[in-house]
């Protein structure tokens, strides 16, 4: 249930494996608090990096530090971290393959009273389009830890976006096969295929509950890997469904409907619906309100599929 936050699950995950894995080095932009990093950095203060409200900053140093051998995590609010640092995102990590990882928390609409400078909807299709970056979102607390350790493992620089806000489970244990680049099938259906990413994939795994009752079968996908993208069980299984809903906590370009949109480009007879936020300015309300406002709740999710099914 909703008992623990992603950004818990991160500092949990730190606080394992810092002191077997000596060169990890958390970097924080006067975010710790709100990254839920503060017991990591009281007990690992040798390997916390505390750079304050400078985005562009710790993007440089992070890079530093991982070209001096250390598993640099820079860990800073989405809006933020993918807006005014992206030169240094595209360059210092990216560019060079510098083995950084960017965590992007508070994501989405986490911030949503804040209006549109605190909101992070175009994230994805910023990080997504930039060479050598891998883009990843986990849908509950236990894929957080499981992506986390495989980071923790990894050479590769990502992009991660976490939300603030605890989240229903998805999975009960990280225990079910995780890997960078490979979705994830939750539920098989013959109707209708939902995939989702992130907060999004418990919506839409409770929509497909929701339609069982109502004799509508829905096979559930999870992409928490936006980049490397699985095109080929996307694509497979929407050539065998023929009808595909994705819905993502993003504006409506250039994130998780677009990829799949993508992917089936050369493909004939798939019809594709993208539930995302609009290409204009939210309303001002709490994060679950505007999920509700803008259909990507269970209950619109519901109401949606069977509009488009007819």
């Amino acid at each position: 249930m909703a008992n623990m936050s992603n950004n818990q699950m991160m500092n949990q995950v730190f606080v394992q494996q810092a002191e077997q894995t000596p060169e990890l080095v958390v970097l924080t932009s006067d975010s710790r608090g709100s990254a839920k990093l503060t017991e990591f950095g009281e007990k690992y203060p040798n390997q916390m990096v505390e750079v304050g409200i400078a985005e562009q900053n710790i993007v440089g140093m992070a890079a530093g530090l991982a070209h001096s051998g250390k598993r640099a995590f820079a860990v800073s609010p989405a809006p933020f971290l993918s807006m005014r640092s992206i030169e240094q995102i595209k360059v210092d990590v990216a560019y060079s393959r510098t083995n950084v990882k960017l965590v992007g928390i508070s994501g989405g609409v986490s911030y949503a009273q804040l209006g549109m400078s605190h909101h992070s909807l175009q994230d994805f299709a910023v990080t997504r389009a930039i060479p050598n970056l891998q883009v990843l979102c986990p849908a509950d607390k236990h894929e957080t830890e499981v992506m986390f350790k495989t980071l923790l493992e990894s050479d590769q620089p990502a992009y991660i976006r976490l939300g603030r806000n605890a989240v229903e489970d998805v999975y009960e244990s990280s225990d079910y096969g995780f890997e960078i680049g490979k979705a994830v099938q939750l539920k098989a259906g013959k109707d209708v295929l939902l995939i989702g990413i992130g907060e999004t994939v418990r919506q839409v795994l409770d929509a497909a509950i929701q339609l069982e009752k109502e004799n509508i079968s829905a096979t559930v996908l999870n992409v928490h890997s936006l980049k490397p993208f699985d095109t080929e069980t996307v694509r497979r299984l929407a050539k065998e469904i023929g009808k595909v809903i994705t819905v993502e906590e993003h504006s409506i370009h250039g994130g998780l409907g677009a990829a799949v949109a993508e992917s089936l480009s050369e493909e004939v007879g798939i019809r594709h619906r993208i539930i995302g936020f609009p290409d204009s300015d939210l309303v001002t309300a709490s994060g679950k309100e505007l999920f509700k406002h803008y259909g990507l709740d269970g209950d619109s999710i519901v109401v949606e599929a069977k509009k488009f099914l007819g």
